[in-house]
């Protein structure tokens, strides 16, 4: 993983370089920097309810609050667009109908970068755009259970994990000053495209908690019809949609 990460931020410097020396002395540069709230809907297997997360279906999260920073840096009719984004997702109810506690926490943390296409509109503060962005997505959270069947009561930290995705997005950017604009954005995010994996984080023998411990979004590989230690039959689509809005400061 770590020579994944070295390889990711090699080919981000590589291609900044390039488009960067490539168009700054073809046209004038505007630079914009800014931050923001918004709001993650986890969608696809990301979301779903504590029973889908207990019988390894679906991660059953509720959607949660996110900040971010963002920059962009304006070239002619286009942006290159970097962007951090920390999200917060939570969920609690029972693994079984009418059984059992399970509380959820999940903490993601993505980095961005992409280019950004937008089209002025004369006469209006009105700046709409679409794009699309690489992301690097960083999980980690804990599950507590209580009272649940086949899981020894506790809270439990979840080992982190590190996925590679794509995202799209659209949005508009609405002047409010000759410095200063208002960001809206919603985007469609892949966060698990790449990387993939099952790994066993065994708490000493072999029992069924140890599926809960890492992200374990490929299929187990020891997975049986009616095992309950491996029952993680299909890998997992991690995806969500993100609403944000923001302030952006221009230089």
């Amino acid at each position: 993983m770590e020579y994944i990460l070295r390889s990711f931020r090699y080919l981000f410097a590589v291609f900044a370089f390039i488009v960067l020396t490539t168009t700054l002395s073809k046209t004038q540069v505007n630079l914009k920097f800014g931050v923001g709230i918004g709001t993650m809907i986890p969608i696809s297997d990301l979301g779903g309810s504590t029973s889908d997360f207990y019988n390894g279906s679906r991660y059953g999260f509720n959607g949660g609050p996110t900040i971010y920073g963002k920059a962009k840096v304006g070239l002619s009719g286009w942006n290159i667009v970097s962007e951090i984004d920390y999200s917060t997702l939570h969920n609690k109810g029972n693994s079984e109908p009418g059984q059992g506690v399970v509380e959820l926490s999940k903490q993601v943390l993505s980095i961005k970068v992409g280019p950004e296409f937008y089209l002025n509109i004369p006469a209006l503060p009105v700046a709409p755009y679409i794009g699309v962005n690489f992301a690097l997505n960083r999980f980690a959270g804990e599950t507590m259970f209580q009272g649940v069947s086949k899981v020894p009561s506790a809270t439990y930290k979840v080992k982190g994990a590190t996925r590679f995705g794509i995202g799209f997005s659209t949005g508009m950017e609405v002047s409010i000053g000759s410095y200063m604009s208002l960001d809206f954005n919603i985007s469609y995010n892949l966060m698990n495209v790449f990387g993939k994996d099952w790994e066993d984080v065994n708490t000493g023998i072999n029992q069924r908690i140890d599926s809960y411990l890492a992200l374990n979004d490929d299929r187990d590989p020891q997975y049986a019809v009616g095992d309950d230690k491996h029952f993680i039959s299909n890998e997992r689509n991690i995806h969500s949609i993100l609403f944000t809005v923001g302030i952006l400061f221009g230089f």
